[in-house]
């Protein structure tokens, strides 16, 4: 497949994390000639978070993860695969995960409820659990510190590229590391794309805090990107924290302020690169709305903008049809000011008073369109609620991937 326009230079190179380890298969289940299959094994006492989709329709995996995830146990390991979502499937797919994870407890000895799961791809087919078991052992006795790369490629469907970021932190003396891998292209709105995301820190953190923070930085990233307006039955955000003794409770705690705000970045970093690699993208679009009634009511307006099929195909022809936006804005069910709603296009402003600028330069919205990062800047004229998403454009790409995705 064609990588996206706008892929990142390089996948970053990642430092071992304490206790990490991971392997990766190829069970050809649905993909030739690559690895389909991650496996995760984490040491005793390991704390994790997640955040998942809001799909009335979800997965068994993301049904397992959030009944286990509030056991508060740690976590031992982790089991994805792509190709096949085990969405879906009824006590069918239930069995067949129940199956995985019962192979990774006896391989890794460990409980059935410190095994969380993932699973990524087409709807509606169970999962061979007799095919991936036999590859589970295989992937056990080859685990590393070392296999970042291939664990973000191994999750991949219609991604064109792997996705990874790294930080470091402090968490007051001490230097924390943060690492990160993500995969989504399409049915890409998350609501808690398919979307995928696993953060791996060598922080000391107890689960509510983790929980917190997971939840908070997620809103202001993975929750804030859209490609297509679909939420995935399988959406899945998981954080593991492997570090031992002292695990900080106090959310508030000043110490944490780095790590929140490193965490928060990396997490938006992951979300731009989904954005990039939306089916068919050519551009990566940056929509801010200001003068909401509140925060949320901004963010309303901006998803509307950032979903609407005539704006994302406006941008992808290169049209200034900002029109186009006044209709997206109107529709959002927010409250607005008709007459003092303003719009800017790459900096320049094309509306005021209720109308279009009168005289405003339309060659230069088009130069500003035909470039890869896409500014637009609205204002709702209410109050001061504000928010910015990022979304992609939408091309013909976008069909020929989806009318051909079970083929």
């Amino acid at each position: 497949m064609k990588k996206s326009p706008l892929t990142p230079n390089k996948f970053p190179k990642f430092p071992p994390l304490d206790g990490v380890l991971l392997s990766t298969a190829a069970t050809s289940m649905k993909y030739k000639d690559r690895d389909d299959l991650l496996l995760v094994s984490f040491p005793q006492g390991v704390v994790i978070a997640g955040v998942f989709t809001t799909s009335k329709c979800s997965s068994a995996p993301v049904d397992w993860c959030r009944g286990i995830l509030s056991l508060n146990k740690p976590a031992r390991a982790l089991l994805v695969n792509a190709g096949n979502a085990n969405a879906f499937t009824g006590k069918a797919g239930d069995d067949a995960m129940t199956s995985t994870i019962r192979s990774v407890a006896d391989n890794l000895s460990c409980e059935l409820d410190q095994v969380y799961v993932a699973s990524t791809g087409v709807i509606g087919e169970v999962l061979d659990a007799d095919v991936i078991n036999q590859y589970i052992t295989k992937a056990a006795a080859s685990l590393a510190s070392d296999k970042w790369h291939d664990a973000a490629q191994a999750i991949l469907t219609t991604d064109t590229f792997v996705k990874g970021a790294t930080r470091t932190a402090k968490v007051g003396n001490k230097s924390i590391t943060i690492c990160g891998f993500a995969k989504g292209s399409g049915m890409i709105a998350p609501d808690m794309a398919t979307m995928l995301g696993f953060i791996f820190t060598d922080a000391s953190l107890e689960q509510d805090i983790l929980q917190k923070m997971l939840q908070s930085a997620c809103d202001q990233s993975f929750n804030s990107i859209t490609v297509d307006s679909d939420t995935s039955t399988s959406d899945t955000v998981l954080a593991f924290a492997t570090g031992s003794g002292g695990k900080i409770s106090d959310i508030d705690n000043p110490i944490l302020d780095d790590f929140k705000e490193t965490l928060s970045e990396l997490m938006l970093d992951l979300a731009h690169q989904i954005v990039c690699d939306g089916e068919g993208a050519t551009k990566f679009i940056t929509i801010k709305v200001s003068g909401g009634e509140n925060n949320r009511a901004a963010k309303r307006i901006a998803m509307s903008i950032a979903n609407s099929p005539l704006v994302k195909t406006a941008i992808a022809g290169e049209d200034a049809n900002w029109g186009r936006i006044v209709m997206a804005v109107g529709k959002a069910g927010e409250q607005a000011n008709r007459d003092a709603l303003v719009i800017h296009i790459g900096g320049q402003k094309v509306t005021e008073h209720g109308m279009g600028v009168d005289g405003y330069d339309e060659a230069k919205c088009t130069e500003h369109l035909k470039g890869q990062k896409i500014d637009l800047l609205v204002d709702v004229g209410i109050a001061s609620g504000k928010a910015t998403v990022w979304t992609c454009d939408l091309t013909h790409g976008y069909i020929s991937i989806n009318a051909n995705y079970r083929s």
